[in-house]
C-alpha cells in the first residue's frame, strides 16, 4: 500500500513494481479504481461478472490506483470484497491512496463490508506513506529556463 499526497511519486512506484514483475514473466493489471468500477458495471450488466473475476483473480498481481477518490456504492462495496477475499493469501494487490489507511474504513462505508475488506487488506500488507514535493512540481522546476 503506497499512501500520500498528490504527485509524491505512489502511481510511479506501484507500476514500476508491476513493470519488474511483467519483466520476471509475472502477470500483472493495473485499474484507477474508477475504470475497475466502471468495468464491473458493464460485466454486471452483460452477466460476465463471474467470468470477469475468475480472469481477475488468475492475475498474480492487481493494482489498483487511486483508491478512496469517492465513497463506495453498496455493489461497489460487494465486489471489492468478492475481489479481496478471493485474492486473499492467492494473489498480490498493490493499491495507491492519497487517503492515509486508517481513513479507509469511513470510505468504505457499510461496518460490515468495511471490517471484512480491511481485515483482509490489512494484516499482511506493507504500508508505505510517502512524503514530499509534488514530482510533477519539481520536474517543472528542473525543466524551467530562466
Amino acid at each position: 500500500m503506497f499512501t500520500g499526497a498528490t504527485g509524491c511519486g505512489k502511481t510511479f512506484l506501484g507500476c514500476a513494481i508491476g513493470h519488474y514483475f511483467c519483466q520476471q514473466g509475472i502477470p500483472a493489471r493495473y485499474y484507477r479504481i474508477k475504470g475497475l468500477q466502471e468495468q464491473l458495471r458493464q460485466v454486471h450488466g452483460e452477466g460476465s461478472y463471474p467470468r470477469f473475476l475468475a480472469q481477475l483473480n488468475k492475475t498474480p498481481i492487481l493494482i489498483l490506483d487511486d483508491w478512496g477518490m469517492e465513497m463506495l456504492t453498496s455493489q461497489q462495496r460487494s465486489d471489492l470484497l468478492d475481489i479481496i477475499d478471493a485474492r486473499h493469501e492467492q494473489g498480490s494487490m498493490i493499491i495507491m491512496s492519497q487517503l492515509p489507511v486508517a481513513k479507509w474504513h469511513e470510505l468504505i462505508g457499510e461496518a460490515t463490508y468495511a471490517d471484512a475488506i480491511m481485515d483482509r487488506l490489512i494484516h499482511r500488507s506493507q504500508r508505505f506513506e510517502l512524503q514530499g514535493e509534488s514530482m510533477r512540481k519539481l520536474e517543472m522546476n528542473l525543466t524551467e529556463t530562466s
